[in-house]
């Protein structure tokens, strides 16, 4: 999951340099709405390990 915002983020910042606004955008949406989903899903896993009795690394 962090790849594919990763990608996305990389295209955002080649299509914003050759001023191509709405691939830009849209690669960026793209990329915020995975890593956002990248971070709950982190929370979620560090909680879940939490509950199990092994402490966070």
């Amino acid at each position: 999951m962090l790849g594919w915002a990763i990608t996305f983020l990389v295209i955002a910042l080649i299509a914003a340099a050759l001023g191509f606004g709405g691939i830009a955008g849209a690669s960026a949406g793209i990329a915020q709405i995975l890593f956002v989903i990248f971070l709950i899903l982190f929370v979620v896993a560090m909680v879940a390990r939490a509950m199990r009795g092994k402490p966070p690394v």
